[in-house]
């Protein structure tokens, strides 16, 4: 009698039971967390200095815009959650029309933050030299900002490979999952410099 053989590779686990990819991943988020919080810490340490060089944060910021920003990262974390349940499923079609939705809205947030940043340092002068707010400012935001474009090259590159006939479902769901997790980051540290940045100048 034959036997069928599995053609998919066994995921490579560690003690802790983790797969090793997402490991690795939990690690780097890790370090980058406490890379962040040392940004908004430096932030919110020198924010009282602002006066000092005549920077009235509530005349600059448009705070409708950057929150339908905010908003727009918020659902592009939904669509990710919705591929990675996709492709967990091997529906490989709505793996990628919910990976075009990722990449479209983080598209929409850069494209917002470029305005806003070409918007401070034309109309409200705003530059990175600008003291401490303009360079904790621009340093975070920007920092931030980097984050977000490699996302989308990641993702990109993943919605390319998905039409190869090497690609697998299930052999690259962990690797899909992934980047989930840092796309999932990305998010969650943008409400948290969204709340130290902006709205804590409306308290």
């Amino acid at each position: 009698m034959s036997h069928a053989h599995d053609t998919t590779a066994p995921l490579e686990h560690v003690p802790t039971g983790l797969d090793n990819k997402k490991l690795m991943m939990w690690l780097f988020l890790a370090s980058d967390c406490m890379f962040f919080g040392t940004l908004i810490t430096t932030h919110l340490v020198y924010r009282k200095i602002y006066e000092n060089v005549g920077v009235d944060p509530i005349h600059i910021f448009d705070i409708e815009l950057t929150t339908a920003s905010s908003f727009i990262l918020l659902m592009s974390s939904l669509f990710m959650a919705l591929a990675v349940s996709a492709i967990h499923k091997g529906s490989i079609k709505s793996f990628r029309w919910n990976l075009v939705g990722v990449i479209i809205f983080g598209s929409l947030f850069l494209a917002g933050q470029v305005y806003e940043f070409n918007h401070f340092v034309t109309h409200a002068g705003l530059t990175i030299s600008s003291g401490t707010f303009g360079s904790t400012f621009y340093v975070m935001t920007g920092t931030h900002g980097v984050h977000v474009a490699l996302g989308l090259l990641w993702l990109v590159s993943w919605l390319c490979y998905s039409f190869s006939p090497r690609f697998n479902a299930h052999q690259h769901a962990i690797d899909i999952e992934t980047a989930g997790l840092y796309w999932h980051f990305v998010d969650i540290v943008w409400i948290v410099i969204f709340t130290a940045v902006y709205l804590i100048e409306y308290v």
